[in-house]
């Protein structure tokens, strides 16, 4: 029987926890915890390529940046990005190894830097919604404006913040050493925190956009051009649900793909936590996809044992 191939992405909440100072022995231990799921996977003879969010790292690096900028040059977000996939991708890589030799298993893993080809034209980077880094004061924001060239608004409720794209992935540049190295049984680290956002110019020119990419849709997008079979999407709940934290609230042990674009058609999964995860999910398997399973970090090997979360299918 062939191996299969799948895509596992890690949320945000994998290495940085809620109300944890975030720390590097923090990220290390939450990071070694994240990876049962995947030494699973492996004990199956799947093949898997590991992608990642980076949200509170890029937050913290964007924090240096503005302490020190009086001090070094300030780096662009595309450079932090990358420096991210650098960093976390050590940090991941080591801890799996760890784990495999914990378990007298042993196989080549490699952290990719993988830039992500969007449309230079996406609407987002004409009108920017991502809030990224610092919070600041309503009186710093003409200042900010004006000397940094920064668009900023308002996160309701918490103050006021830089906005930047996050443009739709359209592709992966490394796609073809990935899959190659994958086919060659190496685990690969890729996409890290979406990765990093470029556009081509007509003379084929890449050049980096200042912006982000959402780590689910990226990881669909990758998966599609790797010709993976499944997709894994590790997040803060252990099932999908509809009207959820209300009195009636329904958890859905299974969905296909017009049930799923159905119910975010009708707003049940906001965009700023569920939506972009059901969106991807419908993209790789109508992309030809077989299978993407929705679950918390926690009760990952259960999921893939398939004893809960979510499973999504095409029909």
């Amino acid at each position: 029987m062939p191996k299969k191939t799948i895509v596992v992405a890690l949320g945000g909440n994998a290495i940085t926890r809620e109300y944890e100072e975030g720390n590097i022995a923090q990220q290390f231990e939450n990071t070694r915890r994240s990876l049962r799921s995947v030494v699973e996977l492996i004990k199956k003879n799947y093949r898997v390529i590991i992608t990642h969010g980076n949200g509170p790292q890029v937050g913290n690096a964007l924090r240096r940046v503005e302490e020190t900028r009086h001090l070094v040059p300030p780096l662009p977000l595309g450079i932090i990005v990358a420096d991210l996939e650098g960093g976390m991708g050590y940090m991941i890589e080591q801890c799996l190894q760890n784990k495999l030799n914990e378990r007298k298993l042993s196989k080549p893993i490699v952290t990719i830097l993988t830039q992500v080809l969007v449309d230079k034209d996406d609407p987002s980077i004409l009108n920017p919604s991502k809030f990224v880094g610092p919070f600041f004061k309503k009186e710093q924001i003409t200042e900010l404006e004006e000397k940094r060239g920064w668009i900023v608004k308002e996160d309701p409720g918490r103050g006021f913040r830089r906005v930047v794209p996050s443009p739709i992935p359209r592709a992966i540049i490394e796609k073809d050493i990935i899959k190659s190295l994958v086919e060659q049984d190496v685990i690969v680290i890729a996409a890290g925190g979406g990765g990093i956002p470029v556009y081509r110019e007509e003379s084929g020119w890449l050049e980096g956009v200042d912006g982000v990419i959402d780590k689910d849709l990226a990881s669909a997008v990758l998966a599609k051009d790797i010709d993976a079979d499944e997709l894994l999407i590790l997040t803060g709940v252990d099932r999908v649900a509809i009207n959820y934290k209300k009195a009636n609230q329904i958890d859905l042990p299974k969905l296909n793909a017009a049930e799923a674009k159905r119910y975010l058609e009708e707003g049940q999964f906001p965009k700023g936590s569920m939506g972009p995860k059901i969106q991807a999910a419908i993209n790789f398997l109508e992309k030809g996809g077989e299978k993407v399973i929705i679950t918390s970090i926690e009760n990952a090997v259960d999921a893939i044992n398939n004893n809960t979360g979510t499973i999504i299918t095409l029909d």
